[in-house]
């Protein structure tokens, strides 16, 4: 057992019941429990609030770390690389002195790290792009580069082919908005040489998100909270995954085309797929729902009231519920008009089948004999299906990263130990924090051989069986 491992372990000694909805000041991190039995193992990347990128193994030991963050962080499939392992999507050049929270207008350049931090390919105002995997691209300057910077955020996919989709931002006026400006979402796709052959551009696409006109009327007429010089970020897109391969293809529905691309808006509430080919929306929930029922909760059952939410996709085939939407459902603020969850603040993790749009499986902090409100994360967090069936949750607000079974057990839980001063919820001012965007899980088999790794359980104590000395 490596010191660290022994000082995961004590600390988890600490932990009363594991949750940290309300945040003491004072609480565990690492690993803080482990169940051997009913845990998936494997790695986990996340960029902390260290600038730094991570990869921890089920001890919360780090096994490696690349100089760099990503929004997100994603470590690539080996299939994606030409067999190469470790290879991972970060930002590599970022504007200083501004804040980059909730767009990417702070980000300059993005690109492929190898295992031991050498630039694969890199795309934007560093220099164009650069591809290790074919001959040495001439003539790709950073004129390839709308605006002259990336401009990424909060996603990007490799594709089967070499491409990178890549999820950014776009500042221009749109007809029809109050606001001089929005801050629009649009997406590139980019070959390893850097040049652009596909592009959607969210305002084009207003009229088929499902509003009514009066919410339209609403986004139409809003500016943005930091003035009205400010770009008004009305869709704040925060999510971007690629379809790939699924049962209703399969089955003759031409909505589930694998290189289809599936999208949701925080502010708005949606979720919708695009069709690659013309760009259109060809499958939508939201913006409006029912409205959420408190007590019991039976499933299936149509979707309810969704605020914010973050992460949705496919669950990939060979996984359960493969083929069903997996969404965190945040449960903010957000909407147009804007809904909020009320007196009691708590997040929802959803599986949903995308053909009858009902609820088939949630978590809630009530799923692991806990109040609702200890699971909550108003924004940012994702959620990820396991091969055993288990669900990895990032409960992004709070820094944690933990496992829940089907029945909501939760089998493995980790805080991140990686503090820093962030201008998020800090009152104009930077204030401590270790929330972390999004938390990827990675097969042992997509690193290099020989990467060490630990799988030693830790058991907290039962909730109430520790005590702290008052003399």
């Amino acid at each position: 057992m490596t010191t660290r491992t022994r000082t995961l372990a004590a600390l988890s000694l600490l932990s009363v019941a594991a949750n940290l909805g309300a945040a003491p000041s004072v609480y565990p991190t690492g690993v803080t429990r482990y169940d051997t039995a009913t845990a998936y193992n494997s790695y986990v990347i996340f960029s902390g609030q260290d600038k730094n990128t991570h990869l921890i193994d089920m001890n919360g030991n780090e096994v490696h770390r690349w100089n760099a963050e990503g929004f997100p962080p994603v470590l690539l499939d080996p299939a994606l690389t030409g067999g190469k392992r470790g290879h991972v999507l970060v930002q590599l050049a970022s504007t200083t002195g501004t804040s980059n929270e909730g767009n990417g207008l702070r980000n300059q350049a993005i690109g492929e790290l190898d295992w031991n931090s050498q630039v694969i390919w890199q795309w934007g105002a560093a220099g164009g792009a650069q591809d290790a995997y074919a001959a040495p691209v001439e003539g790709k300057a950073s004129s390839q580069v709308p605006g002259g910077s990336a401009k990424q955020h909060h996603d990007w996919r490799r594709l089967p082919n070499g491409n990178t989709l890549v999820l950014a931002n776009l500042v221009h006026p749109v007809a029809g908005f109050a606001a001089p400006q929005v801050l629009d979402d649009v997406i590139y796709e980019v070959t390893p040489g850097g040049d652009i052959v596909w592009k959607w551009v969210a305002s084009d696409h207003l009229n088929e998100f499902g509003f009514k006109p009066e919410s339209l009327k609403l986004v139409k007429n809003g500016y943005s909270p930091r003035g009205k010089a400010a770009p008004f970020d009305y869709l704040h897109v925060n999510n971007m995954s690629v379809l790939g391969p699924n049962r209703w293809f399969d089955a003759g529905d031409q909505r589930f085309n694998p290189e289809n691309i599936l999208i949701d808006s925080r502010e708005a509430n949606f979720i919708v797929i695009l069709d690659k080919q013309t760009g259109k929306v060809v499958w939508s929930l939201g913006p409006d729902y029912p409205a959420q029922v408190r007590g019991p909760r039976v499933l299936p059952r149509p979707v309810d009231q969704i605020v914010g939410q973050h992460d949705a996709h496919l669950i990939e085939p060979g996984l359960p519920g493969a083929g069903h939407i997996l969404v965190f459902d945040n449960q903010g603020e957000a909407g147009y008009p804007r809904v909020s969850v009320g007196v009691q603040p708590r997040s929802r993790v959803l599986e949903i089948d995308p053909i009858t749009k009902q609820i088939v499986w949630e978590y809630t902090g009530g799923d692991s004999n806990a109040p609702e409100w200890s699971f909550y994360s108003s924004f940012i967090s994702s959620a990820r299906r396991l091969p055993n069936g288990n669900t990895l949750i990032d409960e992004g607000m709070n820094g944690r990263i933990f496992q829940v079974t089907s029945k909501g057990d939760i089998a493995w839980e980790y805080v991140s130990p990686y503090f820093a001063p962030t201008p998020v919820a800090g009152a104009g001012k930077p204030v401590l924090s270790n929330w972390l965007y999004r938390a990827q899980p990675v097969p042992y088999n997509w690193v290099p051989e020989g990467t060490p790794r630990s799988e030693k359980a830790v058991t907290p104590p039962e909730p109430g069986k520790f005590r702290v000395a008052t003399n």
